[in-house]
């Protein structure tokens, strides 16, 4: 059994779908991070970089529990797990995280900060909001066209296959366009691939949890 902890946020949905499409036993942990409970004691001994999601897996390496902190170690902590969406050495591995770790340090974090901008960033001085969302704006806009790109050449983005990589990079162009309101319709490789991951069984479960309550 895995113990996940989660929100309903990109960064979170991306261990619900993993979990959904590999089929593993699991149950959800909510940490409503809008309430600060990412900080308390007991998740930061799980997570000390007090963010989600993190796992731990009670049937870990020899039998014994572990527990992996950030999306991406989450996503390639399952995959080797269970042999699946991920190859297990060569080319094909390695372009896969490559598109992994493009998320870390590209979508995921300036996304994430155009977000901020555009919804959060309240107290900051008008000059200030609009220099972020037109800063940010103009690097998730330089990312979709990464994706763009690389999409017109390959049906998935490690190849033909499906990989966590595709897991990986969903969620924060899905935000873009659900929650930021976003026209992606320009990029239509983009587009083509976020409409045909959302209607696989996994994604839509996935997307349509919700905490109780």
């Amino acid at each position: 059994m895995i113990d996940a902890y989660v929100w309903t946020t990109p960064n979170g949905f991306k261990a619900i779908i993993a979990l959904e499409e590999l089929g593993l036993p699991h149950e959800l942990h909510w940490v409503n991070i809008m309430k600060g409970e990412q900080m308390r004691p007991e998740y930061l001994a799980i997570n000390p970089n007090n963010k989600i999601p993190a796992i731990v897996d009670r049937d870990g390496p020899g039998g014994q529990p572990i527990t992996i902190f950030e999306s991406g170690a989450v996503l390639l902590y399952l995959a080797d797990k269970t042999g699946k969406l991920l190859a297990p050495d060569g080319v094909d591995r390695y372009t896969a995280l490559e598109w992994v770790f493009f998320n870390v340090g590209g979508p995921g974090p300036m996304i994430g900060q155009l977000g901020y901008y555009s919804f959060f960033a309240k107290d900051q001085p008008p000059a200030v909001i609009e220099a972020g969302k037109a800063k940010y704006g103009a690097e998730a806009e330089r990312l979709f066209r990464v994706l763009d790109g690389r999409l017109a050449d390959s049906h998935y983005l490690a190849g033909d296959t499906f990989t966590i990589a595709d897991i990986m990079n969903f969620t924060w162009p899905n935000a873009a366009r659900s929650f930021l309101k976003l026209d992606l319709s320009t990029h239509q490789h983009l587009t083509r691939w976020l409409d045909e991951l959302a209607q696989r069984p996994a994604f839509a479960r996935a997307l349509a949890i919700q905490p109780p309550g």
